[in-house]
């Protein structure tokens, strides 16, 4: 050791370690480089575009941007009966600065979706100007042109969006709201829909895991008990689907299930029903595709489980003198929950996300979530209330995983 410290640059015997975490801080700068490009390809690509969905959910920018005068007038309003003739003016001036009429559609369709009946009122302003003269003018001119605007309920609509930033997206999705006050309060009750929505979401996703499950658990089961060769050729037909279109497999059920389809002639050959069952347009037809659909993603993770349990446990219980039954289930079964485990949060995370297969099979009251998300963002156009949506979807499956890990890491624990 000493002749070796001898050997070191100035004789330092600490020389080497030196040297040796210089070596190891090199390998980890080149494993970080190799890394780097996948991590800018996920922050592009994932975490970007989340925090814009998160930021879009609570900004309410059209308002603010395309009223600020009018906002600044109404600042030291009571909100009880209509505000005062300077903020008649304010709102003239606004609606006159903006660059064209597709700007103020942006201001009335926001302020509608607070209070019915402010698009045409906001556009009806827009179109009767310029108006000219005093703020008692003004304030006059637009009482004859339309009365609602002495309502003070529109000019509460202008004030309580008067912030760039909002909670108001994200409490419409749970079924909340602001009163002119600014206090949380329920919606009404003819108004609750996105709660019962989101219980809607969840027990179709339930059922439809449950399902993957009672399905994808004895096939696995029996795949894993195959040789290697014949689990890899049956193995290949459990990979087909992930080969074809979920719009064409959607295509496909339509088919099969309507009136007159595969499914309902092949009962009626079989004497099992006189008439045609009702599998489309309903809640069948959607957790029967759905759990054709997902049915792959229970199964990978079980049969990965699986092939790692050893057979011997099993035949050990039984020459012990357990049942095969009650050996299958006190003995097997428990070695697979990482697999059961993982392959129902991966099924039910996949399916509180779907849109294509309710939207397509389903009726009315088989539409979850993310159809409105779509609805909001292709026919209403209101990307806030989507992106509020969205928030609420992505809450709930951080939920789930969190759920899932403190259940992991306390079987670990246990074990």
């Amino acid at each position: 050791m000493t002749t070796l410290a001898a050997a070191l640059p100035g004789g330092d015997p600490h020389a080497l370690q030196r040297m040796l975490a210089r070596a190891e801080r090199r390998k980890k700068l080149r494993a970080f480089a190799l890394t780097l490009p996948l991590l800018l390809f996920l922050m592009l690509t994932f975490l970007v575009p989340i925090a814009a969905l998160l930021g879009r959910a609570v900004e309410n920018p059209e308002v603010a941007s395309a009223l600020p005068r009018t906002v600044a007038a109404l600042d030291r309003w009571d909100r009880k009966d209509a505000p005062a003739p300077e903020a008649y003016a304010a709102l003239v001036a606004d609606l006159g600065s903006l660059p064209d009429s597709s700007d103020a559609g942006a201001v009335a369709r926001r302020l509608n979706t607070e209070t019915a009946g402010a698009r045409s009122l906001v556009m009806g302003a827009y179109r009767a100007l310029p108006l000219a003269g005093t703020p008692p003018d003004i304030k006059a001119k637009l009482l004859e042109l339309d009365a609602r605007w002495g309502e003070a309920k529109y000019w509460q609509a202008i004030a309580k969006n008067g912030s760039r930033w909002t909670p108001d997206y994200l409490l419409a999705a749970i079924d909340l709201r602001r009163d002119a006050a600014g206090h949380v309060e329920r919606m009404p009750e003819d108004q609750r829909a996105f709660a019962r929505i989101l219980g809607r979401t969840f027990e179709i996703s339930a059922i439809v895991t449950v399902c993957c499950l009672i399905l994808g658990y004895p096939l696995a089961y029996w795949l894993s008990t195959l040789s290697a060769r014949k689990a890899n050729v049956l193995m290949i037909l459990v990979l087909v689907p992930f080969w074809t279109s979920i719009l064409v497999r959607v295509a496909a059920w339509i088919v099969l299930l309507q009136s007159q389809g595969l499914v309902n002639r092949g009962l009626m050959g079989l004497g099992l029903i006189d008439h045609p069952l009702a599998l489309l347009f309903n809640r069948i037809g959607v957790i029967i595709a759905m759990t054709h659909i997902l049915l792959p993603f229970m199964i990978l993770p079980l049969y990965s489980v699986m092939k790692s349990v050893p057979p011997t446990y099993l035949r050990a219980a039984v020459s012990l003198g357990s049942p095969p039954l009650a050996a299958f289930f006190r003995v097997y079964v428990p070695q697979t929950y990482p697999g059961i485990g993982a392959g129902a949060l991966l099924v039910f995370i996949l399916s509180i996300g779907y849109y294509v297969t309710p939207a397509l099979l389903g009726g009315a009251d088989d539409q979850m979530l993310s159809y409105y998300v779509a609805q909001y963002t292709n026919v209403n156009i209101n990307w806030g209330m989507a992106c509020a949506l969205g928030a609420v979807l992505l809450a709930a499956t951080l939920v789930l995983y969190a759920v899932y890990r403190r259940i992991v890491k306390s079987e670990l624990s246990l074990g």
